[in-house]
């Protein structure tokens, strides 16, 4: 039945213009605004108040228990570099709207070998964010139920699975998911400081007893060095507003410059506040329980503001592996712009979302995660370190445009970036080589691995565009010979009528050829033909391998090296769900890869729906 509706207003043509300025609003709505750009992208530098106030303590208690007295002078040394940073990709974002950060910094400022290396450090940065967070995560909730421990590999895969999914709809989708776990992190942590400091001892002491701290050195330049490095991976995810530009609203560059804004401020607060109060507590490492944990108990004591605090953190932790489903599949459409990663990363699906981005950091991730057995130690040395080698590259890019520009307040610009520039390569420097023995080693097999890749798949579609002569305008087409089109035939059909109709709208002569796999069906086949009598007489091509596309694939090739230009046409039956494919024959898919890989043939495929 047809059901036809009208309306008596006229059919009014729509301009071009307003169609394309709807499409743009419909695409803009999957973006992120400023709030949800919070929440989707600075997870990762926001939770890191998780364990890098922890790492500043770790290393200044090898001193004695006072030494932990350092923690505020340390963290705000990381809060002068946080904010040297956040002002340093405000620039990175006006100046490259497209996304990338360090790689595009370095690309434009420093030249081909150092985007590599940034690009390198960022897609190790980005997949050990998601490997980082979700093992945290997993050992956090252990904490609170001790018999997960035993099981936290399959509770990282399901978080990863979990995360993968909701990128997969999109972007602005997520962030509506994590707004609300971020909110309550954010209010959590800045409630243990606020409460904290107005208490002038911890309400409760949870954890088993460190013992007696004995000093094995003083606290020296290189004590505050190692410390200073330690506490760094607090500014781990700084840069991933600035890798994700395209993903905000028009306008784009201002929502994630203010973006970027917000999230030192609350980075800063967050962590001069918890150091500040280590520093009022005494604060030490003590077993079974974190250093965050510690102060919400000193805190709230150990009621619901305490469970409530700690759940909160498990959580965002989970979800701060969302940093890095919002820049690495950015990231790497940008290196496949450069033809430096598989052209696929630059597709984007309807929502739109970088698709393959996605679910190649999905992949990296879990065989990461496999390896390591979801132990976030084992993680953090290599993790750290990539994040500075991209920090450093891009200072450096920024102070060397400025040089070149020397545009309105250029000498301040270069003192403030090249001094970011060398307080992150100092603090990279001693991270590797204090934690050397400990899996940093790695980062020197990693990075020349990406930077071959990089290379290597770079030159491949450099000769690719040499041999199909890409940018060189090509001679006028001239007439050809007839096409010669042939039509496999397996079976009297429909599908074989729609095959041969198909093929003889395209011109050229047509052969019809069966291969005399076995007898009888041939036989039966060759009756059926003469009865059917279409026009076009049938060929059948002798077999003796009994293999349908070595006999194909053999006429083929002889007909092409006849110097005759061939289309094999095939028919394939596509079901109406995709479950079903898995009950037809494959036979099609099978016979144009071998024609494509084997014959100089053109290879059409005729797609025959069923209802």
């Amino acid at each position: 039945m047809e059901i036809v509706v009208q309306t008596r207003e006229p059919i009014r043509e729509v301009p071009i213009a307003d169609r394309r300025l709807r499409r743009h609003q419909r695409g803009d709505a999957f973006r992120l605004t400023a709030l949800g750009g919070l929440a989707a992208l600075s997870l990762d530098a926001l939770t890191s108040v998780a364990y890098g106030p922890e790492s500043i303590v770790l290393v200044l208690v090898t001193a004695g228990a006072s030494a932990v007295t350092w923690t505020l002078p340390v963290s705000l040394a990381i809060a002068a570099l946080l904010a040297v940073l956040v002002l340093s990709y405000r620039q990175v974002i006006a100046a490259h709207p497209d996304g990338g950060g360090a790689y595009a910094v370095a690309k434009k400022d420093l030249g081909r070998g150092a985007s590599l290396l940034a690009a390198a450090s960022l897609v190790v940065d980005y997949v050990l964010t998601v490997a980082v967070s979700l093992a945290a995560g997993a050992a956090s909730l252990a904490s609170a139920f001790p018999a997960l421990a035993n099981h936290l590999l399959l509770v990282t895969l399901i978080g990863l699975v979990v995360l993968t999914a909701i990128n997969l709809v999109g972007v602005a989708e997520s962030a509506k998911v994590l707004m609300g776990p971020t909110i309550v992190f954010v209010v959590a942590v800045l409630a243990v400081i606020v409460v904290g400091l107005s208490r002038s001892a911890p309400v409760t002491i949870i954890g088993d007893a460190p013992g007696p701290l004995s000093p094995t050195g003083s606290v020296g330049i290189l004590l505050l060095l190692r410390a200073f490095a330690a506490g760094c991976s607090s500014l781990t995810g700084v840069e991933a507003i600035a890798n994700a530009v395209p993903s905000f609203r028009t306008p784009a560059v201002r929502r994630a410059q203010h973006t970027e804004v917000a999230l030192g401020a609350l980075l800063g607060l967050m962590l001069l506040g918890l150091a500040v109060l280590i520093g009022r507590y005494h604060t030490v490492p003590r077993g079974n329980v974190t250093i965050l944990a510690q102060l919400s108990a000193g805190a709230f004591g150990t009621g619901w503001p305490f469970y409530v605090t700690n759940l909160a953190v498990t959580l965002v932790l989970v979800l701060a592996a969302n940093t890095s489903f919002g820049g690495l599949p950015v990231l790497l459409s940008l290196l496949a712009k450069d033809h430096r990663v598989p052209h696929l990363f630059g597709m984007r699906s309807e929502r739109p979302v970088f698709r393959y981005g996605v679910t190649a950091l999905a992949v990296l991730a879990a065989i990461v995660l496999v390896i390591v057995n979801a132990d976030t130690h084992r993680l953090l040395p290599v993790f750290a370190i990539g994040v500075f080698i991209g920090f450093t590259l891009s200072q450096t890019g920024l102070v060397r445009h400025w040089l070149r520009e020397r545009g309105p307040g250029w000498a301040w610009r270069v003192a403030l970036n090249g001094f970011g520039a060398i307080l992150t390569a100092v603090a990279g420097v001693v991270l590797l080589v204090e934690k050397f023995t400990e899996g940093a080693w790695l980062l020197l097999i990693i990075v020349p691995v990406l930077l071959l890749l990089f290379d290597r798949t770079e030159r491949y579609y450099r000769m690719v565009a040499e041999q199909l002569g890409m940018g060189r305008i090509p001679p006028k087409p001239l007439p050809d010979a007839p096409t010669l089109v042939v039509v496999p035939v397996v079976t009297v059909s429909a599908v074989t009528e729609r095959a041969l109709q198909t093929a003889m709208g395209m011109g050229g002569e047509i052969a019809a050829v069966a291969a005399a796999i076995e007898p009888g069906s041939t036989k039966r086949l060759s009756a059926q033909w003469k009865q059917w009598d279409p026009g076009v007489p049938l060929t059948v091509l002798p077999c003796p391998n009994r293999s349908l596309v070595a006999t194909l694939v053999g006429y083929v090739r002889k007909q092409t090296e006849r110097g005759r230009r061939v289309t094999v046409l095939l028919a394939q039956v596509e079901p109406r769900h995709w479950w079903q494919r898995l009950l037809h024959n494959p036979r099609g898919p099978v016979l144009a890869a071998a024609l494509r890989g084997r014959t100089e043939a053109i290879v059409a495929t005729l797609t025959v729906r069923l209802d």
